[in-house]
Order: structure tokens, then sequence, then C-alpha cells
């Protein structure tokens, strides 16, 4: 599980954050409005990193079934024929 507070997904929540923060600057919401939706940028930059981070991981190598060894049986070879 990766840390809400990471620099990946600080930077993907600002860069969600930035119209939020604009129509807040320009007047359209009020500061409740843009710091409660500044929390669902974190989480939604948070949600993008993680299905990035789990799309590109390579899947763990899988690991040989060991095969047990034969149980040979030594071949005897009669002197007279059957």
């Amino acid at each position: 599980m990766i840390s809400p507070l990471r620099r990946d997904v600080l930077l993907t929540g600002f860069v969600l954050a930035i119209p939020v923060l604009l129509l807040g600057m320009r007047g359209d919401l009020s500061a409740h409005e843009v710091v409660t939706r500044l929390l669902w940028c974190l989480a939604a930059g948070w949600a993008a990193v993680t299905v990035v981070r789990l799309a590109t991981t390579p899947p763990a190598p899988k690991k040989a079934a060991r095969r047990p060894a034969k149980a040979t049986t030594p071949v005897t070879e009669d002197a007279s024929p059957a």
C-alpha cells in the first residue's frame, strides 16, 4: 500500500487541484468548498498513482515446480533368451 503523502501522489493531487484553486481565486467557489474539494483531489491523485503503479509493475516470477527424480531401476540382462 502506498502512502498518500508520497511525492508522486502529492504532485498528481496538485495537478488535479489546479482547476479547483483557480475557481476559488476567481470567486466561483467558497473557501470551504475549495478545502473540501482539495481533499478529493488528493484522494483522486492517490487512486490514479495506485492504478498506474499496479498496471506497470511486472508480475512476480513464478517458481518452477520441482519434480521428484524418477526412480530408475537397473536393467539386468539375462544371459539366456526367454
